[in-house]
């Protein structure tokens, strides 16, 4: 269950929206400190253990931003997070993005930071390798990688001592990234998905005139409109049938409800997955052009396709 949506809803609501997902059986809660809600869900999660859910049941995740990249600044900034949402440790820490450039809240997609360089392999290990003496302090279980490449990927795997357990990724039916799904499969790291409905509700920075709209597209429609679901559920079991972990978020209880039952129940057919496989037309959303440096020409190049 996610938990990203500051730019629409309120701490509060995320909040108690995790607390009622938990209540019906998600178990798997994905935070970061950049969505400014962690000390909120800390409460509802300190609140479903004193009911009876037990921590080790509970598989939380939360990244590290962009700003806090230097060496110094990890482990300090992970034991926030863990003070933020009470815990002792986290199952998986994340890399949010592999470019140390942050951005105000908010900033238009055209914004740039002066501070804004190129992905450097050297400055992304000296990062990564805080991360692994977070695991041997017993701080964090997993190691987990980000919005990152197949070209970035190999040196990572290369140098580090601890392999990432997953890495966390867009995709769902318009974007299935299938190259890059296959390598992640093959080295036996997991695929997480996060906006696995194309999040019709992202901020206005990340839409495009040429973006494609996931839940209207046809072969998604189709495959809904026989089964008499939302297409949003269409998305939810695409997800699970091909192996990765979605992280589909609202603070609407019928549709929290609704995508974890779309995850348990009635899987998608191989001939269903065959017709969604033409909803893929390569449409990335999430193209994180604000981290874009002096002189890079299109975002395209954050992920080596300039």
């Amino acid at each position: 269950q996610g938990t990203f949506g500051n730019d629409r809803y309120g701490a509060e609501e995320i909040a108690q929206s995790i607390l009622g997902g938990i209540g019906v059986g998600y178990r798997f809660i994905d935070c970061a400190p950049v969505y400014r809600n962690q000390p909120e869900i800390g409460r509802v999660l300190r609140q479903a253990m004193r009911i009876g859910v037990k921590r080790e049941e509970l598989f939380i995740t939360s990244k590290l931003w962009n700003d806090k990249h230097a060496p110094a600044d990890v482990l300090p900034d992970l034991r926030n997070t863990l003070a933020d949402l009470g815990l002792e440790y986290l199952d998986i820490f994340f890399i949010h993005w592999p470019f140390a450039t942050a951005h105000a809240p908010g900033v238009a997609g055209d914004s740039r930071s002066p501070d804004a360089r190129p992905y450097s392999h050297d400055e992304y290990m000296a990062t990564y390798r805080e991360l692994e003496k977070a695991v041997g302090a017993g701080l964090i279980r997993h190691i987990g990688t980000s919005n990152m490449t197949i070209r970035k990927m190999k040196p990572v795997l290369a140098d580090a001592a601890i392999r990432p357990a997953a890495n966390q990724m867009e995709m769902h039916p318009c974007f299935a990234q299938p190259e890059f799904f296959a390598y992640l499969a093959a080295e036996k790291i997991q695929p997480v998905a996060f906006c696995p409905m194309g999040s019709p509700g992202r901020p206005a920075r990340d839409t495009d005139p040429g973006d494609v709209h996931v839940l209207s597209h046809p072969a998604v429609v189709e495959v809904a409109r026989a089964r008499n679901i939302h297409p949003a559920e269409v998305c939810v079991k695409w997800a699970i049938k091909r192996g990765q972990i979605p992280i589909p978020s609202s603070i609407r209880r019928a549709e929290y409800l609704a995508n974890l039952r779309a995850a348990v129940e009635n899987p998608l057919t191989d001939a269903e997955m065959a017709a969604l496989a033409a909803a893929d037309c390569g449409c990335r959303l999430i193209k994180g052009q604000v981290f874009l440096w002096q002189g890079a020409e299109s975002w395209r190049e954050l992920w080596d396709e300039g």
